[in-house]
């Protein structure tokens, strides 16, 4: 799996919190579709790193986040 750990290089983009996130500040990660690309950042400190990950790493992340 291949990331790469970058300031966002896209124009405005729309963040997506999950649906696990709680109201109250919890732990969480927004994600956004750029071209080419999905985005991933701390919801806490939103202007911070931006994690840039292409489509087939961004799968992979999700099928082993699945598993646990």
């Amino acid at each position: 799996m291949s990331a790469q750990r970058t300031e966002p290089s896209v124009g405005d983009v729309a963040w997506f919190k999950s649906s696990y996130s709680t109201g109250n500040g919890g732990e969480c990660v927004e994600v956004a579709a750029a071209p080419n690309a999905v985005l991933v950042r701390d919801s806490k400190h939103s202007a911070g790193p931006v994690l840039t990950l292409g489509p087939k790493a961004w799968a992979e992340f999700v099928r082993r986040a699945a598993r646990g």
